[in-house]
């Protein structure tokens, strides 16, 4: 059985968002792909107090100057299709109110015929946190905690019946609810994090970094996972992003999904290999416009297809 393919929607500044989200979306679901995906930023420190990811030193990527919101994406994105399930990866728990969360992303489910995938993480930023963060960021793990309780109980049986840090309901009916349940799915790398997923989420958001590295974190995780004595499968969705280039990259200090199409390829054929469910891959930063993007992802997909992927 082929590994499921996603493609990240256009959200950066040099897309118009209500015109070409919906276009790529349209186009990727007829290319082949399977899912759609958004992911967040929310704003872009100048100067940024801290590197990309927190790590001292490493500069923001410029394409993060203008990030359209990833719910409102997504909503333009479901209008638009018909069978591509609908994900992020990742939202920044955390910069939302639990409640208000859970109630959008199941209007979207609602709205899309169940198409949803809650992707969260807990984020790096400081400024991100400072701008709009519900709890400190020395408390994140305590809020994603939270907000996938609160996002459980929403999304649950009538009455409501809930009593969080953030979210106080004595009795309540809420509504809509998702067509079926939403599966939430996180981004993880460490054990605290990784006994989080195993315990009160459906799926793992790695990302490509370091294939060996990934391999490692995917045996631990499933360790974990037997060692607590789960037993329902968790849920793989890999995050490539990649830079595609018009012609090869030289030299051994080529990162992965750096290249030509070619060579993106072939890094999906050895990520391919550790048995992740599904690969989702960004293009975007790749692309000048909607056009150049959709022809990039169907001739991304289409290697990728005749390489076994």
């Amino acid at each position: 059985m082929a590994t499921r393919l996603g493609l990240s929607l256009p959200q950066m500044r040099q897309y118009a968002i209500g015109t070409d989200v919906p276009e790529v979306a349209r186009a990727a679901e007829r290319i082949g792909y399977e899912s759609l995906w958004v992911f967040e930023r929310a704003l872009f420190p100048e100067p940024a107090t801290q590197g990309l990811y927190g790590i001292e030193g490493m500069p923001w990527p410029d394409s993060y100057r203008n990030v359209a919101d990833p719910l409102v994406a997504l909503t333009l994105a479901a209008a638009a299709t018909e069978r591509a399930e609908l994900g992020s990866s990742v939202l920044v728990a955390p910069l939302h109110l639990p409640f208000q969360l859970a109630k959008a992303l199941a209007t979207l489910d609602a709205a899309s015929g169940g198409r949803v995938i809650a992707g969260l993480g807990t984020g790096w930023s400081l400024d991100e946190y400072a701008a709009s963060s519900v709890r400190p960021f020395a408390e994140r793990g305590a809020a994603l905690d939270e907000i996938i309780e609160v996002c459980r109980a929403v999304w649950g049986p009538d009455p409501v019946v809930l009593d969080t840090p953030l979210t106080t309901i004595a009795s309540a009916v809420v509504g809509p609810k998702p067509v079926r349940p939403i599966p939430v799915m996180l981004a993880a790398s460490t054990g605290r994090a990784f006994r989080r997923l195993v315990d009160h989420a459906d799926g793992w958001l790695p990302a490509a970094f370091d294939a060996k590295q990934v391999a490692a974190q995917w045996r631990r995780l499933r360790e974990l996972a037997e060692e607590r004595g789960r037993t329902a499968p968790i849920r793989t969705v890999l995050r490539v992003n990649a830079t595609l280039r018009s012609k090869p990259c030289d030299g051994a200090d080529r990162g992965p999904f750096q290249g030509d199409a070619d060579q993106i390829v072939a890094d999906l054929v050895e990520f391919d290999g550790l048995g992740m469910d599904e690969i989702l891959i960004d293009l975007q930063s790749s692309a000048r416009d909607a056009r150049e993007l959709t022809d990039i992802a169907a001739e991304v997909f289409e290697k990728a297809r005749a390489a076994g992927v």
